[in-house]
């Protein structure tokens, strides 16, 4: 097998989170944005030390499963990869790639357990599955919308990227993952600034006015709110805009609608200013009977419902913690975001401690603190890595949700040294967990419980929640 060969083959199975294993030969191929049981067409495009890389060219027998695409955008947007596959299917095929991330920590804690050579049976006793999302379509409270064109020199276009293009706009008018609020205001500035004739921000050029639309819209409220991102290459009057976005029939209601100018070269969402054109820059989520207030940037789950079960599933894993009701122990909400944890965990606890780097979050995550009554909550804007030095408290629990690349050796090493009885590590990311729970393992954890929960249907992502004791609390 050499580089620029065409090959044709049966997917065996995906790997997180979205290479499909196909073999050809003797030998084993990785190709993206497959699904298993299809037979394709491919070309190889990488070969080296043994591994081989290919790009799909044609699905030549779609899988005996697969049913009618839900979304007219499908195969063309980059943003969905199984929404051609039945929900139950879709949830079994994150079950099995957690499982098989996470079975090297596991065969660890069987050898330094002294619990035998059967994998499997081992991680039945501790892996609990997968949790459905209550709802698997129009679900995201949260979507950034890139303008540009369809194809060179094409129309002007807002939706999300081609699958495989850095440059192609794919207008996703009828996307499914959003409501039908999120796909009315897309459509009103896509028309508008198409009828204007404005141009788009050129990632080579560098030279453009429209970059992203955001929009997001809390579940349980119904509040909305809008961003236009823009460069400050142009001035535009955006009054008609936001007009006729007010005068829009929307099941919500709009709370504000912003203009963020952004003159950053790279290709990011970031506010260098923003400007409050209607109403007011933040609106009100609800989660477990406590009520947030939600910014443009701020973190916050995006599936609210499939949030409740992740954070109910975190209640659960943690078990007792107040102390036959003393409420007299301290908890540590490691890279807290808007304090979501912290607050639930809050009522039972002596003191939560949450520790975020990003600013806003954390200002957020007070103000909400405080406007749910919760005295009791402190965090700290910081790193981890370094914030943990200058806490003097000492923590009974710790809960941990980092970000997608896992958790820095040095920090989890200074976590693993408070030697607290119970940690949760919630991931959203299993390749990241795998590796940070064999150090967990080695500084003397053990899981006692896990589960995957699906936040985003349709997707390849999906998060994972453990629950870890000390070894010798372990039963």
């Amino acid at each position: 097998m050499k580089k620029g060969q065409i090959c044709e083959g049966y997917v065996q199975r995906i790997d997180f989170p979205n290479k499909g294993v196909i073999l050809c030969g003797e030998e084993t191929v990785i190709v993206k944005n497959v699904l298993p049981g299809q037979k394709v067409s491919f070309v190889i495009n990488k070969k080296r030390k043994g591994k081989a890389e290919g790009r799909v060219l044609e699905v030549m027998e779609k899988a005996p499963y697969e049913m009618e695409d839900a979304c007219p955008h499908f195969g063309l947007c980059g943003g969905c990869s199984y929404q051609s596959v039945p929900y139950e299917r879709q949830l079994a095929i994150k079950e099995s790639q957690v499982k098989r991330l996470l079975s090297p920590a596991f065969e660890k804690q069987m050898l330094l357990n002294g619990a035998g050579t059967d994998t499997e049976q081992y991680m039945d006793g501790i892996f609990e599955g997968i949790k459905a999302s209550p709802v698997q379509y129009d679900y995201r409270n949260k979507m950034e919308f890139s303008f540009g064109d369809a194809y060179k020199d094409g129309p002007l276009a807002l939706g999300m990227h081609r699958r495989g293009s850095f440059y192609d706009i794919v207008s996703v008018r009828e996307c499914r993952i959003v409501d039908e609020d999120y796909r009315k205001v897309l459509a009103c500035v896509l028309d508008y600034f198409t009828e204007k004739n404005s141009s788009y921000f050129h990632r080579i050029r560098h030279e453009g006015y429209l970059r992203h639309l955001l929009v997001r819209k809390a579940q349980k409220t119904g509040e909305m709110l809008i961003a236009l991102v823009t460069t400050t290459q142009e001035a535009h009057d955006l009054e008609p805009l936001v007009a006729r976005l007010l005068a829009l029939p929307l099941k919500g209601k709009i709370t504000g609608v912003l203009h963020t100018k952004n003159d950053s070269l790279a290709d990011v969402v970031q506010s260098d200013e923003t400007v409050i054109l209607y109403g007011q820059d933040y609106f009100y989520e609800e989660l477990l009977g406590l009520r947030f207030q939600i910014s443009l940037f701020s973190f916050f789950q995006t599936n609210t419902l499939g949030a409740e079960v992740l954070y109910e599933t975190v209640r659960d894993f943690l078990g007792d913690i107040s102390g036959d009701g003393r409420n007299d122990k301290v908890v540590f909400d490691l890279y807290s975001g808007t304090g979501t944890i912290a607050q639930l965990l809050a009522p039972v606890a002596k003191e939560v401690i949450g520790v975020e780097i990003v600013e806003e979050a954390v200002l957020a995550a007070r103000q909400n603190a405080e406007r749910n009554g919760l005295g009791n909550c402190v965090f700290i804007a910081g790193d981890v890595l370094k914030v943990l030095d200058d806490i003097a408290e000492k923590p009974d629990f710790i809960v941990l949700d980092p970000p997608r690349d896992g958790i820095h050796p040095k920090a989890l090493r200074k976590i693993i040294d408070y030697q607290v009885d119970r940690i949760v590590y919630i991931s959203c990311k299993p390749t990241s967990l795998g590796r940070d729970l064999e150090m967990l393992i080695d500084g003397g954890y053990r899981m006692e419980r896990a589960v995957a929960v699906d936040q985003f249907p349709g997707t390849v992502h999906v998060e994972t929640i453990v629950k870890l004791s000390l070894k010798n609390q372990h039963s």
